[in-house]
């Protein structure tokens, strides 16, 4: 089954999870770090912002892809990609710019959980046997 929406997604999404990861080899060349962070702010920043990325977007992109199969609106499945990629843009931009409170962590992550409390709850809700009574 060809799922062109969610493919869309994860490809992008993972061009955002290799730009986060290539941000920290310089970093650790700069500072003659090998392994963690060796105490450098700007390169826990940069392992939070790809570790955060890989902790949610796989998560958002299997939601997509089962609401793809389901048969979901197409106008719904841009949507809820877009508001997920869109919030992974703002958090990584966010952390990269302050471990602090900031616009786009606080609405990357915002976006991101929103993108999958509504996924997950359209697929919960497509699971429950009164969805089925309609169709």
């Amino acid at each position: 089954m060809w799922l062109p929406v969610s493919s869309l997604y994860a490809g992008i999404g993972a061009l955002l999870l290799i730009a986060l990861a290539c941000r920290i080899p310089p970093l650790r060349r700069r500072h003659k770090v090998g392994i963690n962070t060796g105490g450098q702010e700007d390169i826990a920043l940069a392992m939070r912002a790809h570790g955060n990325a890989v902790e949610n977007l796989p998560l958002g992109l299997v939601l997509l892809a089962l609401l793809e199969i389901q048969g979901i609106g197409i106008a719904w499945l841009y949507l809820l990609g877009g508001v997920l990629i869109l919030g992974r843009l703002l958090h990584a931009w966010g952390l990269s710019l302050s471990a602090g409170i900031s616009f786009g962590r606080f609405w990357g992550m915002g976006l991101t959980w929103l993108s999958l409390l509504i996924m997950a709850g359209m697929l919960i809700w497509l699971a429950l046997p009164l969805s089925q009574l309609s169709s």
